[in-house]
């Protein structure tokens, strides 16, 4: 097996399924490291944590791929890529990566109220989102986070009969319509396939 020689980054939160996208297509060239989902939280380091594994990465391999959108940096994010000279994907955050862009503008056309779930979401609703917020612990702030929703939708990576379960779970403990959309790997495939 040869060295990998291209290094992809990406958050935690859509790493099984960019490791599921470059072992059904073999590409052994590439090695993914991940920044902790919880750097969303603070969108202001965001894009220098990512700066950072760069800049270690390019001590290693002959190429960096980024697959960070936005994700809520207000620029930022793209603004330091192009300083680093690194290619990244397009898009506001993973939610428009999956659907796609125009799908995702469908969706939010249809009704802005969205809650959006991935696979990732869906299976750690509860600590991340649920108990993240404080919804156990006092359930009135339901209101306060989710009162101008209207649905959850989840955008499912794969037909998965429990992470199907989770997501309807998090639909109604929120006391949201449930929606389902089937987006595979959207965009993500398609940006790691034609490098």
């Amino acid at each position: 097996m040869r060295k990998p020689s291209t290094l992809v980054i990406c958050c935690g939160a859509v790493a099984r399924e960019i490791l599921a996208i470059i072992d059904e297509n073999g590409w052994d060239h590439m090695r993914v490291e991940c920044l902790p989902a919880k750097l969303h939280n603070d969108p202001d380091a965001l894009p220098e944590g990512v700066r950072a594994k760069i800049r270690d990465g390019r001590q290693r391999f002959d190429n960096v791929l980024v697959l960070y959108a936005d994700c809520g940096t207000g620029g930022r994010m793209e603004k330091m890529l192009a300083e680093e000279g690194v290619e990244g994907i397009d898009g506001a955050h993973c939610y428009e990566v999956f659907a796609g862009s125009q799908v995702f503008r469908d969706i939010m056309a249809e009704e802005t109220g969205c809650f959006f779930v991935t696979d990732f979401l869906a299976r750690h609703f509860e600590t991340l989102v649920y108990k993240g917020l404080g919804l156990d612990r006092f359930p009135r702030l339901r209101d306060a986070y989710f009162g101008n929703y209207k649905k959850l939708v989840y955008l499912a990576q794969r037909e998965d009969a429990d992470l199907m379960a989770r997501a309807q779970a998090a639909a109604d403990r929120v006391g949201l319509a449930f929606e389902v959309r089937y987006t595979g790997y959207g965009g993500f495939q398609e940006f790691l396939a034609s490098r």
